[in-house]
């Protein structure tokens, strides 16, 4: 665990040394997951964890128990923990409800307007997604991304909704670091937000709903070619299952 070592330990020092030592490991596991850096189908050692940080095991522990109700991670009776292999239908059920959320929330965005504060503060985070794309930097670009959409639900007093996305993102979120630069250039990614962010200064409810459509949508154009791609971290089971569906 080498090089995983070196990366987890670059994620401990992002978190805050206020939180306890279970969030912090919670934290770090679960965005080391989702940007694939503990691969699906990977084995999860408690003490080799506990180790890489110099704590005990009962967080460790304390916090595998968090990432298996996060849907990240399986504990198998007498076999160990491993990361979960990617899910085509918890993917697209997640899609489902967040875009229900987030239309939903664009929707109030354009029909009531946004504060000019607002809207710059959105410009601000597109421009600076703009700087990502030529480095390919996946994981400013979707810390980027997640504080654009956070800002639009904040900004329509819906905290309620921004939960629920935050709830269900997980299960689309190692789909997305997957999908870019090949499958999905971030460059597409950031003209979605600027038609977003131009049809709430526009008023136009119709445009910005499309918009929003479009932008979340654009995981279903992916999820098949990833799924080709990299078959090994998709659940091979249900892969099949979903073939045999599809079958005449």
């Amino acid at each position: 665990m080498g090089d995983i070592n070196l990366t987890l330990q670059t994620l401990w020092r992002e978190t805050s040394d206020t939180e306890s030592v279970r969030q912090r490991l919670y934290q770090v596991l679960r965005q080391s997951i989702i940007q694939m850096v503990l691969a699906p189908g990977k084995a999860l050692s408690e003490k080799e964890v506990a180790d890489a940080f110099s704590v005990s095991r009962q967080p460790v522990r304390e916090a595998f128990i968090r990432l298996s109700e996060s849907g990240l991670v399986e504990v198998r009776p007498q076999r160990g923990t491993f990361v979960v292999k990617i899910s085509q239908r918890a993917v697209l059920e997640a899609r489902f409800v967040r875009e229900a959320v987030e239309v939903a929330v664009v929707r109030q965005a354009s029909a009531k307007g946004l504060a000019s504060s607002v809207i710059d503060e959105l410009n601000e985070l597109i421009a600076r997604q703009r700087r990502c794309i030529q480095p390919h930097d996946a994981t400013l670009f979707y810390q980027l991304d997640e504080r654009f959409h956070k800002t639009l639900s904040l900004a329509v007093g819906q905290h309620a909704a921004w939960k629920v996305i935050e709830e269900v993102r997980v299960q689309l979120d190692r789909v997305r670091y997957l999908s870019v630069p090949d499958t999905t250039p971030i460059a597409r990614l950031v003209d979605q937000h600027v038609d977003i962010v131009s049809a709430i200064e526009e008023r136009d409810v119709t445009l910005a709903e499309q918009a929003m459509r479009r932008h979340l949508r654009e995981i279903l154009v992916s999820l098949p070619d990833l799924v080709h791609r990299f078959p090994e971290m998709f659940d091979a089971q249900e892969t099949q299952s979903l073939i045999e569906e599809a079958a005449p």
